[in-house]
């Protein structure tokens, strides 16, 4: 009696289980969690081209015009006069072919280059100084707040409540007119940050506080607790780490906003002051050339935009790394998943 198997039949093919997609930690065996956010970072390639460009801007706004007290390599400076050359048009004719003025000059005489970098160079900062104090700021109170519940949750939000409704942009250009008379120009770019820094943490506060009221009902929280660990060590060794994608995201969209609203009240006079210079406050003291010499707004305008685009780039790339949720979809693989085998 002879035994027959599938692949003797005719018409009928043996059946091969389709293969699986290893799932994403198979893919990287034996690494750490940053060597698995590290990884999952560089394979965001809008979030690796935004941080190139941003650091290109960063390093040639930082050593082209000098930095507190250290001369950098451009020849001009942004507050010396020169003989206007072809009615201050730009000379840059390619990428290494500046000429003698590549962004051109204002109607003084002025270089637009060293002005340009010296202005990104001050919304840079007031970027970071913003970013830093408000995000601590943010964290700290919301994560309090979510965590403690009670008489601290009531306090620290009745708290935020106040600062909420401070007219920021109002109250940002009294105190710039306060200031200005009696502090120079270098720490009008320190006071002007550290203010808002001090009022923007509000809406990530409230954010911190949601994700904080949501993960400490977890069952991994309820372990550290019958583990002995205390509060703190519960806060920011198990429930922060988890919170990182939301605080990440919503800290950069901040600094972006933050460029925005120092650039307006540059604009409109409230910011930083002559004789320094910003990016808002270049356009600003331009503004009558727009038919004429257009490429007084091309400059600034551009460089505004190029570093909102990069910081909302890089705290995407962020907040997919940081979020274990987070898995990168290949078509092909799930493609070739799908096909029997032959």
């Amino acid at each position: 009696m002879s035994t027959q198997t599938p692949a003797d039949v005719p018409g009928q093919a043996e059946a091969v289980p389709a293969p699986v997609p290893p799932a994403p930690e198979a893919e990287a065996p034996g690494l750490s969690q940053g060597q698995i956010v590290r990884r999952k970072f560089f394979d965001n390639t809008a979030a690796i081209i935004s941080l190139v460009v941003f650091l290109v801007i960063f390093v040639l706004a930082f050593t082209s015009v000098g930095f507190a007290g250290i001369p950098g390599w451009w020849k001009y400076s942004h507050t010396e006069f020169v003989p206007l050359l072809g009615d201050g048009a730009p000379t840059v004719t390619g990428p290494f072919s500046w000429g003698e003025h590549p962004f051109g000059q204002d109607s003084i005489g002025r270089d637009y280059f060293a002005m340009t970098m010296r202005g990104a160079q001050n919304s840079l900062l007031i970027m970071f100084i913003i970013g830093a104090l408000a995000g601590l700021t943010g964290v700290v109170i919301g994560a309090c707040s979510g965590y403690f519940r009670g008489w601290t949750e009531a306090v620290l939000m009745r708290f935020t409540d106040i600062i909420i409704i401070i007219p920021v942009v109002l109250a940002a250009a009294t105190l710039g007119e306060s200031v200005n008379r009696f502090v120079g120009s270098g720490a009008q770019v320190w006071l002007l940050g550290v203010f808002l820094g001090l009022v923007l943490w509000t809406g990530l506060a409230r954010l911190v506080r949601g994700e904080f009221l949501t993960l400490r009902e977890r069952e991994f929280v309820d372990a550290a607790k019958i583990a002995g660990a205390s509060n703190t060590r519960i806060i920011f060794k198990h429930i922060l780490p988890n919170a990182v994608g939301v605080i990440i995201v919503n800290t950069t969209l901040l600094m972006s906003a933050a460029i925005l609203l120092e650039t307006a009240l540059s604009y409109i006079g409230f910011g930083v002051k002559a004789p320094d210079v910003s990016l808002g406050l270049i356009i600003s003291q331009n503004q009558e050339a727009f038919q004429t010499r257009p490429w007084l707004f091309w400059f600034p305008g551009l460089f505004i935009v190029l570093i909102c685009l990069c910081i909302n780039f890089i705290g995407d790339g962020l907040r997919d790394a940081f979020d274990p949720r987070q898995r990168k979809f290949n078509a092909g693989r799930a493609k070739d998943a799908e096909k029997p085998a032959a």
